[in-house]
Order: structure tokens, then sequence, then C-alpha cells
């Protein structure tokens, strides 16, 4: 197994560095001046002294010269600075991203739990009461968009009841304030989330269910709840758990929309303002930091399968 591990790691690598060059021709396509977010503004002055600066940083060299400069400086944590506010991007990222985890945390353990659980009970207890009120949920929340149930509940619970605040993230009131703040945000991107894992945790329990070797298993006289868990459910997950591992990347990258609905201070909210502003500096940097944790998923869902399925550490 740690052999396994080990090789998925060091694909990675080639990986991330093909997504690093292409983020990197991306940002010299623009046409930003690298001085512009390579140096403070104050540090900026007549065009002799630019000059002098691009020569003594090697931005005359190569464009491959260039990029592993890049690389090397990004691995130390010197990401640039934003053309807009001047600010180190690693500053940003640093105040942004625990915000945005935090959110995308809760929301991934809140929909697992509840979506696949459902999906489960569903599957097991095929046409009863939870199987139809799951199927129906799962419909109607796959089909509305993640902004409308934000706004709907913004409209209900902020607006109509006032019982939850809405904007930033924490207000004088301690850690029950930060749980408030926490609520209405957590709940939308549950409910979106809980209608994927719960069709898909249905159907593939539904067929596990079906196979021949868990007909096997109940002709061998093995306790019903012994079936459904060490035969049926374990393997039900296995193309379940791949939802869940990408999703995770998915809802920190695509959190925008529902960070700007919530206005909610995480790397959404700073990709929605930087496109707009056209911060082509901050673009870029999130940008890769999201394709780095799309890989990173991919690599957690590939020793998930391994644990639960040993063929595919033999197969590999």
């Amino acid at each position: 197994m740690l052999k396994f591990i080990i090789k998925k790691l060091l694909q990675m690598i080639p990986m991330l560095l093909v997504i690093s060059l292409l983020v990197f021709i991306g940002l010299e396509l623009t046409g930003i001046d690298p001085l512009s977010y390579m140096v403070s503004p104050d540090m900026a002055g007549s065009a002799e002294n630019l000059e002098r600066l691009r020569e003594q940083m090697g931005l005359n060299d190569p464009l491959f010269t260039r990029y592993f400069r890049w690389v090397s400086e990004m691995l130390r944590g010197d990401f640039g600075y934003s053309i807009v506010s001047g600010t180190p991007i690693s500053q940003i990222i640093a105040v942004r991203i625990p915000a945005t985890i935090e959110l995308a945390l809760l929301a991934l353990v809140f929909s697992t739990i509840i979506g696949v659980g459902i999906g489960i009970v569903s599957a097991i207890k095929q046409n009863g009461i939870i199987d139809y009120v799951g199927r129906v949920f799962a419909v109607v929340g796959q089909s509305i968009p993640q902004f409308f149930f934000g706004i709907i509940l913004i409209q209900i619970f902020a607006v109509s009841m006032g019982w939850f605040p809405v904007g930033q993230r924490i207000s004088p009131g301690g850690n029950w304030s930060r749980i408030q703040h926490l609520v209405l945000p957590v709940t939308t991107l549950t409910l979106s989330m809980c209608a994927v894992l719960m069709r898909y945790a249905r159907n593939t329990m539904l067929d596990v269910m079906n196979s021949d070797y868990i007909k096997t298993a109940r002709s061998k006289g093995i306790p019903e709840w012994k079936v459904i868990i060490k035969h049926g459910f374990r393997n039900a997950m296995r193309p379940v758990l791949v939802i869940i591992c990408f999703r995770l990347p998915m809802l920190i990258g695509g959190s925008v929309v529902i960070e700007s609905v919530f206005s909610w201070p995480g790397i959404g909210t700073i990709i929605a303002s930087s496109v707009i502003a056209g911060d082509m500096p901050v673009i870029m940097v999130t940008t890769l930091m999201v394709a780095a944790s799309i890989l990173v998923a991919s690599f957690l869902v590939d020793v998930f399968t391994a644990l639960l399925d040993p063929r595919v550490r033999l197969g590999d």
C-alpha cells in the first residue's frame, strides 16, 4: 500500500508542472507587465528604475528560465503582488483561505452524512416513505441553482425572521456569532450536495444489493445487517467516494456565487472581485490552487478506492 501511495504522489509532480506552465503562459499572454505584480507599488519609480529592476530580476531572460524561477518563488511562498491593491498575494490567500475551507469542510461533512445516509436507507427500504421523499428532494435539489436556495434562505431566515445574520464571517458575540454566520451558507451548500449524493448512494446501493454475491451471502444464512454493511455498503461506496472527494475542490473553487450571495470573506469572493477588476496575478494564483486541489482530490480517490478494493493495488 505504501508503494502504491508513493507512486501516485510521484505521478502528481509532472501534472502540477504542466498545470503551472499553462498558468504561467496564460499570465504571459495577458500582456501585463510582470513588474506590476512582482514589485510593490512603492518600489516603482521612473522608467529607468523600472528597466534596471527588470534587468536585475531577469525579466528579459527566456520564457522557460523565467518559468522555473517563478516556480521556485512559488514554492518559497512568494506569489507576487495584487495589481489592484498592491497587497502580497500570499497575504490575501492566508487571510481568505481559512474562511473558504471552513465553509467547504462543514458543507462536505454534513452533506455526506445526510445524503449518503438517506440514500442508503432509501435503497434498503425501496418504495417506502423515505425513498419517495428522498427521490423528490434529489430531483428538486439538482434542478434548483444554489444561489436560488441561498436567496430563499436569506429572505426567510435573515430578512423576515431575523434569526441569522448575513455578511462577513463573525460579529461581536464570540463563538455563537460565528456559528450564526455559518448556518445559512453551509445549509445552502449542504442542500445542493445532499441531492447529488443521495441519488448516487441510492442507485449504487440498489445495484449492489441486487448482485449475485449478495444473494449468495443471504443464501448462506448471513444476518441481513451484516450483508448490508459488510457486503453491500462497502462496495456501494466506491463510486460515491469519487463524488465526495471531487466535491471538496469544487466547493473551494466553485463557491464564488455562494460566497458572493452571503458576502462570505473567502477565496470565492476574491476570485469574483479579481475577475471584475482584471487582477490577473490573483486570478492565476487562485486558479493554480484550485487545479492543485483537484489533483489532491484525485489522489485521495485512488487511495480510498485501493483501501476499499485491494484488487486496485494488485491491478496497478
